[in-house]
């Protein structure tokens, strides 16, 4: 209870699913959350009163949030998402980047137009929002944000090369921002969530579990204790940590030259894996 008590945490994309989950599981320890969605479809047109379903469902039981439908996927708009935190309570301190569409196409028949929103709402819409709170926590010196990416962009998913350009981008937003953000007491991770989720219902090969079985993953990256910087995957109860390899150098010298590189390509390509 203590590492949530009051803390004023803004979760996006809470309208449903994963997001819902979450902000449910904060406001039962204490949290104050904003519950922010557009309440749109999974393509992310339209609009709903999805976020005040679910903050009506945390004060029936007696916790604290506030609704909000701003869209994530335009700056000014995201902006307003944490001034709702701002002015309701008067700070932040833990950002969940759940909000998230789906226009899934092969490449070869996905639109630019497509292609473009996706990466709108999951990797623009992360940094807008992180934006904005940024320099909240640096004054505060003290914040936790997750990003929420996906297998589908670690190791791919056929059909969805928008919706993984964008999740792998998260990584690499990720691996900066603990850099950054680490000496200032802000710690930046990654969640990789697999749940039965609207979104996942087409995807038989992701859409194990329950949204339950990945909130403990995020509040502990949200907590006191969390680390910084590393992908924790969480589906159906199962929780594990991605890395990326190392491969064993191989040292072909001031003289390498095509010829000699595929002399030695298959130990380069398969071999040892250090680290």
């Amino acid at each position: 209870m203590s590492d949530f008590k009051d803390k004023v945490v803004i979760v996006t994309g809470a309208g449903r699913g994963l997001g819902r989950s979450h902000a449910i599981e904060f406001a039962k320890r204490g949290a104050k959350v904003v519950v922010n969605d557009l309440g749109g479809a999974i393509d992310g047109t339209g609009f709903g009163n999805t976020a005040q379903s679910v903050v009506d469902e945390i004060t029936h039981f007696g916790g604290t949030a506030f609704a909000n439908t701003d869209s994530v996927a335009e700056e000014g708009s995201a902006q307003n998402i944490v001034d709702t935190a701002l002015n309701t309570y008067g700070t932040v301190d833990i950002l969940v980047n759940n909000a998230g569409i789906l226009r899934d196409k092969t490449f070869q028949n996905v639109t630019m137009e497509n292609f473009r929103a996706v990466i709108d709402v999951h990797l623009m819409g992360a940094v807008y929002v992180t934006s904005a709170v940024w320099s909240i926590m640096v004054a505060k010196g003290w914040g936790r944000i997750v990003l929420t990416s996906s297998e589908s962009g670690i190791f791919g998913n056929f059909g969805q090369s928008n919706y993984a350009a964008a999740k792998m981008g998260l990584v690499g937003l990720m691996n900066v921002l603990k850099l950054e953000g680490g000496r200032k007491g802000i710690h930046t991770n990654c969640l990789a969530p697999g749940a039965r989720t609207r979104m996942t219902e087409s995807l038989p090969a992701q859409s194990g579990g329950s949204p339950h079985q990945v909130s403990p993953a995020v509040l502990y990256l949200s907590s006191d204790e969390a680390p910084n910087g590393i992908i924790l995957q969480a589906s159906g109860g199962h929780f594990s940590v991605l890395r990326m390899s190392h491969g064993e150098s191989v040292n072909l010298g001031e003289g390498v030259s095509y010829e000699s590189f595929l002399e030695k390509a298959e130990s380069i390509v398969n071999g040892k894996i250090i680290s």
